[in-house]
């Protein structure tokens, strides 16, 4: 191995057979589904496979959705056609065909599509922001002084969280 290697290098083989086990030729359709359709249409839906026809061309891709959401995505049908298309390079999709279903095969009974909320971050402790203060005081430009103290926080606070945990630990 020439040192560390992307994981998207590592696992490349395994998105590839997974995605096409589905009929999935082009595995972006899946990784970057919400850069494909826009984020409107993936907080809606996602994709659960495509079906070819004999002749190659003309190929079914099936979204699952939630009930309430179908009239609205069959409405917009024609404008996620093109841009699965326009995600192929040519016409490969002729028809999509939603489904309420529960999906078998990359996400087994969810049919939640939106990310659950990030949690609010915590406010940093006064102690690391003075002695961040104090570190770049001397540091003449504004713009320098305010990203080198944001750096010393992020350092000064991951410091005495790591120090917490070794407490914890013994």
């Amino acid at each position: 191995m020439r040192g560390f290697e992307p994981a998207a290098r590592l696992l490349r083989s395994r998105i590839r057979a997974a995605g096409e086990a589905r009929g999935f030729a082009v595995s972006r359709l899946l990784t970057h589904w919400p850069e494909v359709v826009g984020q409107e249409i993936a907080a809606q839906c996602r994709p659960v496979k495509i079906g070819y026809s004999k002749g190659g061309f003309g190929a079914t891709l099936t979204l699952l959705t939630t009930g309430a959401a179908a009239p609205m995505l069959q409405m917009q049908l024609p404008q996620i056609r093109d841009k699965v298309n326009a995600c192929y390079g040519y016409n490969a999709i002729s028809r999509i065909a939603l489904t309420q279903t529960a999906p078998t095969g990359f996400a087994e009974g969810q049919a939640q599509f939106t990310p659950a909320p990030k949690p609010a971050p915590r406010a940093p402790d006064p102690d690391v922001l003075a002695k961040a203060k104090a570190t770049v005081a001397d540091c003449a430009d504004g713009d320098l002084r305010a990203a080198l103290e944001q750096l010393a926080q992020n350092v000064l606070s991951r410091s005495e969280e790591r120090a917490g945990r070794r407490k914890a630990d013994t």
